[in-house]
């Protein structure tokens, strides 16, 4: 869904002009809740714990590397973690689609293929075709989707809705006079909420948090790496971000003392190059998602922040023993013949 940048920030502006697209959003509710009856056990449950890292907003809330971080947790205690997706921006000649080095971004959407450093990734429209798909290729034994909370054709055991802290719901409103793809009333029924700290977040109850932390400086041409502290160039900058929320990205950057110019575009902007020039030397920094649209154009003053998601152990602790608890029934089941 193409949203201007114009209505995404009428959204976030008390007394704005978005409200009078209020009488739109009731028949969009009314749409939700049906389709969410109609599909909801439209397809028979997968032989392993699927997870669902997803969002009732519109715009970006970190999930991305939320997700990444969450791969690698459940990598290191020994699961076999995949990733299916729909691949948004991308236009694949056909799917399902494994996403391998050789995939474009417009083939398989930016997220896809920043994912599919850490894991096998599988992109189609259909996520539960992806998931059947994504096991009958690969050893997966824990499927994670990027996105997809509102795809209801995908059974799930486990729902994690992602939060922006700093912005929060908006006006409260459903699409398209507010940035809900749900009502609030949602967040009820998932297994987990997660905000999206920064020194901005607004508390939400029965909700945990996370941070996105700052890794290091990689210049996108030669893939040198430079620790944020050890940073020796201009502290004057251009930040360059097709994400949900690029003000959080200058923000990120100004924490690590830099001067940000800010050019925000729309999220999953499609690169064309000349985005990343400007009349003079200072470097350009853009984010890790818009880098792999980036690398075939890149000059070497454009710089990648990259950074990962720091998670509390309450909520992996829990979240472990959810996966485990179901992986426990399902063998019981097999043992029982149901």
């Amino acid at each position: 869904m193409k949203i201007s940048l114009a209505l995404q920030r009428a959204w976030y502006r008390p007394g704005s002009w978005a409200g009078l697209l209020l009488p739109l959003s009731w028949p969009f509710r009314g749409l939700v809740a049906l389709r969410r009856r109609r599909l909801q056990h439209a397809n028979p449950p997968l032989p392993v714990p699927v997870v669902v890292v997803g969002n009732i907003s519109v715009g970006g809330t970190g999930k991305t590397p939320l997700l990444a971080a969450l791969v690698a947790h459940f990598q290191a205690l020994g699961y076999r973690p995949g990733i299916v997706s729909r691949g948004y921006g991308g236009h694949a000649a056909h799917y399902p689609l494994l996403v391998s080095r050789d995939c474009r971004a417009d083939q398989v959407g930016d997220e896809p293929l920043l994912l599919a450093a850490y894991c096998p990734v599988a992109v189609d429209p259909d996520r539960y075709r992806a998931a059947c798909f994504l096991l009958a290729q690969t050893d997966c034994n824990l499927l994670f989707s990027d996105d997809g909370l509102q795809h209801y054709r995908l059974p799930r055991d486990i729902e994690v809705v992602v939060v922006d802290g700093e912005r929060g719901f908006g006006n409260g409103h459903c699409l398209p006079a507010g940035p809900l793809r749900e009502p609030l009333s949602r967040l009820k029924q998932a297994d987990f909420v997660l905000v999206n700290e920064t020194v901005a977040s607004r508390q939400l109850a029965g909700a945990e948090g996370f941070r996105l932390a700052p890794l290091q400086l990689r210049q996108l041409l030669t893939g040198a790496v430079v620790a944020a502290d050890q940073w020796q160039g201009s502290r004057e900058v251009h930040a360059v971000a097709g994400i949900g929320n690029p003000a959080r990205f200058a923000r990120s950057l100004q924490l690590l003392g830099f001067t940000a110019r800010l050019h925000a575009l729309p999220d999953h902007h499609d690169y064309r190059g000349d985005e990343l020039d400007f009349d003079d030397d200072l470097p350009v920094i853009i984010t890790a998602k818009d880098a792999v649209k980036c690398a075939a154009f890149a000059a070497d003053n454009v710089w990648v922040l990259d950074v990962v998601a720091e998670l509390g152990s309450r909520f992996l602790t829990r979240l472990e023993q959810r996966v485990a608890a179901i992986n426990t029934g399902r063998l019981a089941s097999i043992n029982k013949g149901v």
